[in-house]
């Protein structure tokens, strides 16, 4: 069954590359006009994703977003209602991974994973509500917030407890909140997302970083990355399309009745 978003307006955070570059390419093809969001600093390559949308790049368009900062996604929004008159779609994608052992943690670093990996998200729900509540009354489906988690954000991460806990605070955030808009009737569906190991460039650096400290035995990126893949129970790493396709069903009405859920798309690995 193809999934058909016409009419819908969607917003994708973190979309210059890996998940949410797949995410807005994916969404654009289903239909959607499509916001691409992310830092100024890498711009060029969001430019680089719409042209690469080919014909749906027409319904797409980008604007500089840091999540961190509120008065970006005050005016960012106020940029869609002026271009859109509203918002369907939010997919909270952007984030960031800290590598390091606890110990050695600093309270700015911590303050940093935690300004895009929480703030973020907790400021791109509570921007695009005022949005999203009139266009979720008038469709019978309602609207859709994706909140991008990880698999880590269920289960520990050794070297990776700072990137674990704002992982894990978005999980039971996306709970919190479906159950918050379900009572207060606002149609508007909140579910959240916990990919496992993605062949992405995050990935690329965590296997970098990873295997400078030794993890599950490994001493190049190389070793590190093939101990991903024997650990995973599918034999390998998933792809940004495998995410990006879990996010356009849970973007389209045909998850009407899913809300406070979470998808894990990690081939099997927080079954273990």
């Amino acid at each position: 069954m193809n999934i058909d978003l016409s009419g819908k307006v969607a917003l994708v955070t973190g979309a210059a590359q890996g998940i949410g570059a797949a995410v807005a390419r994916t969404l654009a093809a289903a239909g959607a006009a499509v916001i691409v969001t992310d830092l100024e600093a890498r711009s060029t390559v969001a430019a680089a994703v719409l042209a690469g949308m080919g014909d749906s790049g027409r319904r797409a368009e980008f604007a500089v977003l840091d999540v961190s900062a509120e008065q970006q996604w005050q005016s960012v929004m106020q940029q869609v209602e002026r271009r859109h008159g509203g918002l369907d779609i939010l997919v909270n994608n952007a984030g960031v991974v800290l590598v390091k052992p606890v110990e050695q943690v600093s309270l700015e670093e911590m303050r940093w994973i935690t300004r895009i990996n929480m703030e973020g998200v907790f400021l791109g729900v509570k921007h695009a509500l005022p949005l999203m509540k009139p266009r979720a009354a008038a469709n019978p489906a309602g609207a859709s917030i994706i909140n991008i988690s990880s698999a880590m954000g269920i289960k520990g991460y050794p070297f990776g407890s700072l990137y674990s806990m704002t992982k894990g605070a978005i999980r039971l955030f996306s709970k919190s909140v479906a159950l918050e808009f379900a009572q207060l009737k606002y149609n508007i569906r909140v579910n959240s997302v916990h990919p496992g190991l993605v062949d992405t460039a995050m990935v690329d650096f965590e296997t970098d970083q990873l295997s400078q400290l030794g993890a599950m035995g490994a001493s190049t990126p190389q070793e590190m990355r093939q101990a991903f893949e024997n650990y995973n129970p599918m034999g390998r790493l998933g792809t940004p399309q495998e995410l990006a396709n879990a996010v356009l069903f849970l973007a389209s009405d045909l998850s009407s009745f899913i809300t406070g859920s979470e998808m894990t798309v990690d081939g099997g690995e927080t079954a273990r």
